[in-house]
């Protein structure tokens, strides 16, 4: 199998898109298949306003297009709703190309964050961008109900993995902080609703990992927070292995890779009960799910650490590579949605 992913979102961004896209690509590959990806450095590039760390490919349909006709046996995976995204749509309809496509962010609700744009309108474009491929993948079942509600077609589940090698409990301590310490740990951005949590009344400390365009101005409103910046890799593990609670207070993402990591980590979490956190908190106990954030950070101090990391040993990144394959398979040899929205 050749599959040939298309993804606007790509280094230097650090986020779940980026890190669930290479991680299955590690375990495709692993597993016999051959990955190749058509990302905005391939091309010249402008970054987004507001958010320099995004970079906008500038690339006519004609230009992607070409990338993908260099390899007629691969098949296509569209990954984002971008200018690659665009393009590599627009191409394969006009190739008569079947393709596949992905839904990671909420991109309705990010939008109004920001402009005065009705969701109705954006959820219009996005499903006529996902409903002309042969299938879209979704990460859970409330966003798969979401969207079919919305009139979203042949939707697939993809679920999620984890690395619980890197991700442990067992690391020393590396935050010197007053105890008990809550963490967040994602895009700086007004949309992640990371104010909400900075302005709640808790005990000990609250640390902040990650970057983006809101930073500077939460830093200078809660400078009793501790931004720590963007990390990665052992030191993301280590931070995450030294807090006492996850705090998650983002009531738009599909999933939330970081979710995994931090019960990985032994670390319990705190969210609102919406999509995401609802889907991968489940009924377990691994978290405490609340509209009151509040609550919901102080019940997860009473969470054994164990817990969490049990939890987390269900989702593996080789289960979810495997659904990866199994989706193209079955959209491809147009098999009915139910057989493959598990």
């Amino acid at each position: 199998m050749h599959i040939f992913i298309v993804t606007d979102a790509w280094h230097p961004q650090v986020n779940g898109v980026v890190r669930s896209l290479e991680a299955t690509a590690e375990k495709c590959r692993a597993k016999g298949a051959r990955v190749d990806f058509l990302t905005p450095d391939r091309f010249a590039t402008i970054p987004l306003p507001t958010y320099p760390d995004i970079r906008l490919a500038i690339a006519l349909p004609a230009m992607i297009g070409r990338h993908l006709a260099e390899h007629p046996e691969a098949h296509i995976h569209i990954a984002t709703e971008g200018p690659l995204g665009l393009g590599a749509r627009a191409y394969c309809r006009d190739a008569g190309r079947p393709f596949t496509t992905s839904y990671h962010t909420r991109f309705p609700e990010y939008l109004a964050a920001r402009l005065p744009v009705p969701l109705d309108w954006s959820y219009a474009w996005l499903r006529r961008f996902h409903n002309s491929g042969i299938g879209t993948m979704v990460a859970t079942s409330s966003i798969e109900q979401d969207l079919s509600a919305r009139g979203f077609q042949h939707l697939m589940r993809w679920s999620r993995g984890v690395d619980a090698d890197l991700f442990h409990p067992g690391y020393a301590n590396v935050l010197d902080l007053p105890r008990p310490i809550f963490l967040t740990v994602g895009r700086v951005a007004v949309e992640k609703n990371i104010e909400s949590f900075l302005a709640l009344d808790l005990p000990g400390s609250k640390a902040v990992v990650g970057d983006g365009p809101a930073r500077e101005t939460l830093m200078a409103a809660y400078p009793d927070a501790h931004f720590l910046g963007l990390k990665t890799g052992k030191e993301l593990a280590q931070i995450y292995a030294s807090a006492d609670a996850l705090v998650f207070p983002s009531r738009t993402d599909t999933f939330g890779i970081v979710l995994l990591e931090a019960l990985a980590s032994g670390l319990p979490i705190a969210a609102h009960p919406v999509p995401g956190p609802l889907d991968v908190i489940g009924d377990d106990g691994p978290g405490c799910l609340s509209e009151d954030l509040r609550e919901a950070c102080l019940a997860a101090l009473n969470i054994p650490r164990e817990a969490a990391r049990n939890h987390a040993l269900k989702y593996s990144w080789d289960a979810s590579a495997q659904q990866f394959m199994d989706n193209i398979m079955h959209a491809r040899e147009g098999r009915p949605t139910e057989m493959y929205a598990g």
